[in-house]
């Protein structure tokens, strides 16, 4: 149906608009958003601006989807075959809903959003498209070949419909219907898909519809059609012509279109006249916006594409509705693969704005620079309208706020400003829009080089014994504010990760110190962050940490010094035992060394790697065959990565001493 009704009371609050309300709750100002709706097919969409609610007819699906102002999903309205126009009353009580299959005009309660009432039509007579003018609720009706307008009377006691109220049987088809609250005795009408496209008006003032005016245009395949609050304009979107067609209701002679574009495919008025005009175009704009009686659009939307069709969303025949303060206009959209979802357009009786920013890539700190830009729309701003500044940088996160800057006739601005901080430095313009701009801001980013701060860090490729505790200092030079530092100890082994240990301000020599317990290589990291005029910086010392490895001989039947060194004595028939102990590491083994003493000289004998228990033990005999009188020594060493890991530093156990006697 593409009746455009809207209800005297919202009307006159539209003339009011101005009026503050003490106690009411103010909407919001949102972004254009997109819901998708569980519809098979879109027969009309109708805004109610008393409890700001969307319905949609799904006729496929025959049922009205109702939706919040955002396009959320609210109710389902059930149990409606076919239905297709709707209608809302003055009051926004009733939503009226021509359900063709069931021949019936189904009556909605609004605030339940429950069906209300139900009133037959006749046999056969598919009422589709209903619309309020002269006192009655007219509708177009009847299936090929049989099309006609009916009325319904509310008014007395009983319902009472009357059909065949068009005795000139203009229309083949169910007729759409147009009326308006500020003609309310003016109906207009036109067969959706008709081609060529008729149009007539008809005066209903009298509870009867006289027609005045009738013409069949050059347009094909009309789509929708919608009267100007004053009803003295028909506007008439076709897909063809390429522009959204405008007829005086008088006498139908064509008046001032509207240079829309290619299939045009629905049309909305608003309260105020303003028109919203919308087309099947895939590679231009969706939606044309106009104040009444003018030819460039304020505004205009092109759709993108929802989930993974191919090609952008296409707008709905008929699928277009404002609200009625024209805060939002409400389109449907459906892409190619059969989606549809509602679209909520805000700020769409504003022209659009755009900010452009301009600022230095580069500047040195505590330097002026100067940012220019534009605020550019269609129209001229207000006198004295201004745009707010906000500098963003590194000790400003959030923001600071600027002196606001005053446009120039032209939109265009210049500021100067002093960064009081490095690193990236941002620069917001920010424009509040108007009665006829919509809000805007842009922004441009300085880079303000940073002071390299002083960082280090003592013990730097030390080696330490298994188990010292040594003290890392980070020692920080000069700085703007921050003066804390973290510092984290980095284990070798994947065992034990990278952890912070330690973060506060340095002391008044500028250190900041942790003490670690050095059972493994160790890298330990100093981290400063920076401030608003000294950039961050790390610095790394890794130090290193012997294993602790002892080994020890058995079996000796005596231990006697030669010379100053001790030497464990073995019969030639019995095996030295070795036993080794070091700190344990998973799959760790050690190496075993030997070597004997001959004409001054120690000789290697051969090494080998055995496996450490998991108790950091290992015990190895030394079998074969033992010469008399040849000094001998053994010890055991940890080699990094060939004892099996790489978390410590090779370390060599002190050489023991042995002999074979007799």
């Amino acid at each position: 149906m593409r009746t455009r009704r809207i209800s005297t009371a919202t009307s006159v609050a539209v003339l009011f608009s101005s009026v503050v309300l003490v106690g009411g709750a103010a909407n919001p100002a949102a972004a254009d958003s997109s819901k998708i709706l569980p519809a098979a097919s879109v027969g009309d969409i109708v805004a109610d601006g008393v409890h700001q609610r969307v319905f949609i007819s799904d006729p496929t699906g025959g049922k009205v989807l109702v939706t919040d102002y955002s396009g959320a999903v609210v109710a389902t309205i059930p149990s409606l075959p076919g239905v297709t126009g709707l209608e809302l009353s003055a009051d926004s009580g009733t939503l009226y809903a021509g359900v063709r299959e069931a021949d019936a005009i189904a009556a909605i309660d609004t605030s339940a959003l429950v069906e209300s009432a139900r009133y037959a039509t006749g046999t056969g007579t598919h009422p589709a498209y209903p619309a309020l003018a002269g006192g009655k609720l007219w509708f177009g009706y009847g299936a090929a070949a049989e099309g006609n307008i009916g009325s319904l009377d509310l008014s007395g006691a009983e319902p009472a419909v009357t059909l065949d109220q068009e005795p000139n049987r203009t229309w083949y088809a169910a007729p759409t219907l147009a009326s308006t609250p500020g003609a309310p005795g003016t109906l207009a009408a036109g067969i959706e898909g008709q081609s060529p496209a008729t149009v007539a008006v008809y005066d209903v003032a009298s509870g009867t519809a006289t027609r005045t005016a009738a013409v069949s245009t050059d347009g094909s395949n009309l789509n929708d059609l919608a009267l100007s609050p004053d009803g003295k304009q028909l506007v008439v979107a076709s897909g063809y012509p390429y522009h959204h067609q405008v007829y005086r209701t008088s006498d139908l002679t064509e008046d001032t279109n509207y240079p829309s574009g290619s299939y045009p495919d629905a049309v909305d008025i608003a309260p105020d006249g303003t028109v919203a005009a919308g087309i099947d175009g895939s590679y231009t704009p969706d939606v044309y916006v106009y104040r009444q009686g003018t030819t460039k659009p304020i505004r205009t939307y092109d759709f993108p594409n929802t989930g993974n069709s191919s090609g952008s969303d296409l707008l709905v025949p008929a699928g277009l509705a404002w609200a009625p303060d024209t805060s939002r206009l409400f389109a449907v959209t459906e892409n190619s693969n059969g989606v549809r979802s509602l679209r909520v357009l805000t700020d769409a009786v504003k022209s659009a704005t755009t900010v452009t920013v301009s600022a230095p890539a580069k500047s040195a700190l505590g330097k002026k620079l100067t940012v220019t830009g534009r605020v550019k729309s269609e129209g001229a701003f207000p006198a004295g309208a201004r745009a707010t500044v906000t500098r963003t940088d590194i000790e400003s996160p959030k923001g600071k706020t600027l002196p606001a800057v005053t446009l120039k006739s032209d939109g265009s601005f210049s500021f100067a400003d002093t960064p009081t901080a490095g690193g990236q430095v941002t620069y917001k313009v920010s424009y509040a829009g108007d009665a006829a701009h919509s809000a805007a801001s842009g922004s441009d980013k300085v880079a303000v080089p940073r002071t390299v701060p002083s960082l280090t860090l003592n013990h730097n490729k030390a080696l330490y014994s298994y188990g010292t505790d040594v003290s890392f200092t980070a020692h920080l030079g000069k700085t703007y504010k921050n003066r804390t530092v973290e510092l984290w100890v980095d284990p070798f082994g994947a065992d034990k990760p990278k952890k912070l240990v330690k973060t506060g301000k340095v002391n008044s020599k500028g250190n900041l110190s942790t003490t670690v317990d050095m059972t493994r290589d160790t890298t330990v990291t100093a981290v400063f962050k920076g401030d608003g005029r000294y950039a961050s910086k790390t610095v790394t010392s890794t130090a290193y940490a012997k294993v602790k490895v002892s080994t020890s001989i058995s079996k000796q039947y005596k231990t006697a010094k030669i010379g100053s060194t001790s030497y464990a004595y073995f019969h030639k028939k019995t095996n030295p035992v070795f036993s080794t102990t070091m700190s344990y590491y998973k799959n760790r083994s050690h190496k075993l060394s030997l070597q004997f003493y001959y004409q001054g000289k120690w000789y290697d004998a051969g090494s080998q790697y055995f496996k450490l228990g998991t108790n950091g033990k290992s015990i190895v005999t030394l079998t074969g065959t033992h010469d008399t009188g040849y000094r001998m020594r053994v010890r055991a060493s940890y080699v990094n990565d060939t004892s099996g890991d790489t978390v410590n530093s090779t370390t060599s156990g002190a050489w023991k001493y042995f002999i074979f006697t007799k």
